[in-house]
């Protein structure tokens, strides 16, 4: 497979992931700035979100005040924002026209069509109240992207390159949507097992998709410690982090086998993988969760690099 068609299907299954990943961030800042009393409309939570998402300098060369108006349009419909839905959105089309022969129909039409369905929508038409209801629909196109791609294309390389992609930034994200409470808890560590303590680590969960699920594993309160190890250790959890890597590295077995040959980003998830079979919470909280989690996500963020040279992507 030629490099540029090898980074198209590994940007295409990337950029839909992100597209789910900014609702998922948005959904969260959103649902707990519904909790706090902001003063002149600026919300400390959404001001988190996007500090966590490192999309707060290009926020503040547009905007004064950190309201939901002014954020949704920033992460959803702002084109000069890269990491918008629909930036995102662009891109993964985009990269899916470039290998049009590559993917199925299925995968196609999921995705040409949630762009063309997007691209009507107005930003006034998801405010207030309908925000939620839209988020919703942006993650389930991705699914329905995703559903399509496992129950339709061929198990070889392109499968593998695709799938890559999408567990590379799924990880990424699970790690910023836990480093968003850290930094909302940092200015008031006095919260920390109240309430509203509690209300955030909730959200948290719902964000991952793993609020059920945490449940049938834990059957006690929701603890920081329970839900951080949950999120980043187990790997029956399928947006751990554990998870991701470990099925990253697998994709990039396969690619080997594929090859006949040795890569040296199959190494470099190993180790990683490794990193986190051997790792713990007591290690993870003597270093600091923001400190573990923004090393984790430049490591990711290595990974990708090195998967790039590896496979001629430029």
């Amino acid at each position: 497979m030629l490099g540029r068609t090898a980074a198209s299907l590994f940007w295409m299954s990337r950029y839909v992931e992100r597209a789910e990943n900014i609702a998922r961030l948005l959904e969260v800042g959103y649902r707990m700035s519904l909790t706090e009393r902001s003063e002149e409309g600026t919300s400390e939570y959404l001001a988190s979100m996007m500090l966590a998402a490192e999309v707060d300098e290009d926020f503040a060369k547009k905007h004064e005040v950190t309201d939901v108006a002014s954020v949704a349009h920033f992460m959803l419909f702002d084109t000069d924002n890269p990491n918008s839905v629909k930036s995102c959105l662009e891109k993964a089309r985009t990269n899916a026209k470039a290998v049009r022969t590559a993917i199925t129909s299925d995968m196609w039409e999921s995705l040409n069509s949630t762009w063309l369905h997007f691209s009507q929508i107005q930003p006034r038409q998801v405010l207030g109240n309908k925000l939620p209801g839209f988020l919703q629909w942006v993650k389930q196109s991705s699914h329905e992207f995703r559903g399509a791609l496992l129950g339709s294309i061929l198990r070889d390389d392109g499968f593998a390159f695709a799938q890559t992609g999408g567990f590379i930034e799924r990880a990424d994200n699970t790690a910023r949507i836990l480093d968003v409470k850290y930094y909302v808890l940092l200015p008031r560590t006095s919260m920390v097992g109240g309430d509203v303590d509690i209300q955030q680590w909730t959200m948290i969960l719902r964000a991952a998709s793993a609020h059920r699920a945490y449940r049938h594993v834990y059957h006690d309160r929701y603890k920081a410690w329970n839900i951080a190890d949950f999120l980043i250790f187990r790997k029956e959890m399928p947006r751990s982090l554990a998870f991701c890597v470990t099925s990253v590295t697998a994709m990039l077995g396969m690619l080997e086998q594929v090859y006949g040959e040795p890569s040296s980003c199959h190494d470099d998830a190993i180790r990683m993988a490794q990193h986190l079979t051997t790792g713990s919470m007591d290690k993870v909280f003597s270093e600091g969760l923001h400190e573990y989690l923004t090393g984790f996500i430049a490591s990711n963020n290595a990974l990708t690099t090195s998967i790039s040279e590896s496979y001629n992507f430029y």
